[in-house]
């Protein structure tokens, strides 16, 4: 790995080394840059790249022979950060504003998160601050140049640096080189950064970070009792925020000595509440927990998630204080391509990639269109050459939202049109897609939600699946949902049709059988109209298959008139226009009593899910089914 070299060119802005009293105001605080998590490095000559730290991100402002020690949201810390703020105060600069990291560095040379919260309690191992930008100096806002001259005017400011202080070293070259021997010194990983980029203060595509090993924080939200009379209790219950929800990650039940349970179980007395604070833990778990209020936030290693996003193999670090609980929001990982711009995702690019739109999960339009790259070879057999409908929301899940099936001009050409001849006799071009950079160019246009026809094109008038839309009147809990797509299912069985489960991402499951797409819509429909009614008829007090909302009440309507041309149904993988950016997602039969509500599946847990590789509809499009005579005759 090879450093890289100060450009002659980039220090054109050095640091003064005045011994009179500064004029220039201590710098305020200013929001660090974040990086998004990836699923590998970056190539190229145009990022740089640095080991991950684990320790404390730190803004730090220098001045007048003055330091302030800032955690990332913003708190003042110098008083927890004394002999790092001393050795601040020392640099020969009128003022500055430094971004790093403060880290202890145990006995083998790695930085310890454990070995940094012992230091804070007992002042004890001397911390260390490594620098890996610079914000201002002197006065001179420098966020708006790009990294390699912010760098190149760090590297001469702490050319001699004091003690406790260091520069934080680059690497140029191959990311995947740079991330392996990472690896292998046991390093939680690296971050790779654009040097010609400015700093912003958010999450962004110019910073990105690759993890070794898990190693994040958790909020706790409850403990299981201990059976042991020495410890105060078994196992954290923890988990992270998905909007406003907390979602259930796991058990820890290591990591902890004597003063770590005793500390715990003084706070835990104070925060004790009756309710679970998860909206999606397991009854087992629940059966045996003490839940608390959702404040504390722990540093948890573990070896990997499972695809229900649940931790392995997970160990207690420590505590933290430097991060709000609600700011511990479940990140999406990135498949990055080759040469990625951060604006421009399948050849299509951008316009406001950083606005909101999905507000409760602060998930951008650049977030959904990678999302929709990351799924397109799952969602794609289902959604791409057939006339699709979108729900569209410019402004994000906030602001105003209108249903488009039509092609309109200006659009995106990896929006393709497709002609439909409509029940009036009027021939109209609608929407379709056919790649990923057509589902891409759905977030570009805000498009939140994707409904396509049951039919491909070229074939519209014969559908090639038979769909149940199990939708429950408020007062049905989600366990009954669960029992009538069963029910469904069973039925369908019968007349020799094997059918697939949709979590909806709303409050309902859709029931969906492949077929041949050689039987048209009325046979289709008539076929699924009679099915309904005969569980309506069967168990009246479960099922409904009218709409009347009168008649729904206690019930669940098994919507069968998404069996008739020109309706549609949510794509599998396709979002769903709500702030938590839940998921339409399929799911297994075996594993559908596991699952709590309809809208677990989110964003960032369906990334996760796909990376494991295992497909609950993996013989979907191998499945050519027909209705047969049999089954026509006793359900019509």
């Amino acid at each position: 790995m090879a450093r890289t070299k100060s450009r002659r060119a980039a220090l054109t802005v050095a640091p003064k080394r005045s011994h009179v009293r500064s004029t220039v105001p201590l710098p305020e605080f200013v929001a660090p840059e974040l990086a998004t998590l990836v699923s590998e490095p970056p190539a190229g000559k145009d990022w740089w790249h640095e080991i991950k730290y684990d320790g404390y991100r730190a803004i730090c402002a220098v001045g007048d022979g003055r330091c302030r020690v800032y955690t990332r949201s913003g708190q003042d810390w110098t008083h927890k950060f004394k002999g790092v703020a001393a050795a601040l105060s020392k640099l020969k600069v009128e003022s500055a504003l430094l971004d790093g990291e403060i880290v202890a560095i145990d006995a083998d040379g790695r930085t310890s998160f454990q070995l940094l919260q012992q230091s804070l309690k007992t002042n004890g191992t001397p911390l260390t601050y490594y620098v890996f930008d610079l914000l201002e100096i002197d006065g001179r806002d420098l966020r708006p140049e790009p990294l390699r001259q912010r760098k190149a005017i760090l590297r001469k400011l702490l050319k001699s640096p004091p003690e406790a202080i260091r520069y934080s070293d680059e690497f140029v070259g191959d990311g995947n080189h740079v991330f392996a021997e990472a690896c292998r010194l046991g390093l939680e990983g690296i971050i790779s950064k654009e040097a010609d980029k400015p700093y912003v203060s958010r999450r962004s595509m110019s910073w990105l970070k690759t993890k070794c090993v898990g190693n994040e924080e958790f909020v706790i939200g409850g403990y299981r009792r201990s059976d042991k009379n020495d410890r105060p209790f078994a196992s954290l219950l923890i988990g992270e925020f998905v909007g406003d929800k907390l979602h259930y990650r796991g058990r820890v039940g290591t990591g902890f000595n004597a003063k770590t349970l005793d500390d715990l179980s003084r706070r835990f007395a104070k925060l004790r509440r009756k309710t679970s604070p998860f909206v999606d833990a397991p009854r087992a778990i629940s059966r045996d927990a003490e839940w608390v209020e959702p404040r504390l936030v722990a540093q948890i290693a573990f070896t990997e998630r499972t695809r229900d996003g649940i931790l392995r193999h997970p160990a207690y670090l420590g505590l933290r204080s430097d991060k709000p609980a609600r700011q511990v929001q479940a990140q999406a990982v990135v498949t990055m391509g080759k040469n990625a711009d951060p604006d421009e995702v399948a050849g299509v690019r951008l316009t406001n990639p950083e606005r909101v739109l999905f507000s409760g999960a602060g998930l951008t339009k650049l977030d959904l269109a990678e999302y929709f790259l990351a799924v397109s070879t799952r969602m794609l057999p289902y959604a791409s050459n057939r006339p699709i409908s979108l729900v569209r929301c410019p402004e994000g899940d906030t602001g105003p939202r209108f249903f488009q099936k039509h092609l309109k001009k200006g659009m995106p050409p990896a929006l393709k049109p497709v002609s439909i001849v409509e029940n009036d006799g009027d021939e109209a071009e609608y929407l379709m897609v056919d790649d990923a950079a057509g589902l891409v160019s759905i977030a570009q246009i805000g498009g939140l939600e994707i409904h396509p026809w049951g039919a491909r094109v070229g074939n519209v008038d014969h559908p090639e699946r038979l769909i149940f839309d199990l939708d429950p009147d408020p007062s049905v809990d989600f366990a009954g949902v669960r029992d009538a797509a069963r029910d469904v299912r069973r039925l369908l069985q019968a007349a020799d049709l094997e059918s697939y489960a949709l979590i909806t991402g709303g409050k309902g499951i859709h029931v969906i059988a492949p077929l041949d797409g050689k039987q048209d819509w009325d046979t289709v429909k008539s076929f699924a109209r009679g099915v309904a009614e005969k569980l309506a008829e069967t168990e009246p007090d479960r099922f409904v298959a009218t709409m009347s909302k009168a008649k729904r009440r206690g019930r669940i309507f098994i919507d069968w008139l998404r069996n008739e041309r020109g309706a549609t149904a949510v794509a599998p993988y396709s979002p769903r226009a709500k702030p938590e950016a839940s998921v339409a997602t399929p799911v297994g039969w075996a594993e559908l009593s596991r699952i709590e509500a309809a809208n677990v599946f989110t964003i960032p847990s369906v990334l996760q899910r796909i990376k494991r590789k295992t497909d609950p509809w993996a013989d979907y499009q191998k499945l050519r089914q027909k209705i047969s005579r049999q089954a026509l005759k006793f359900f019509t």
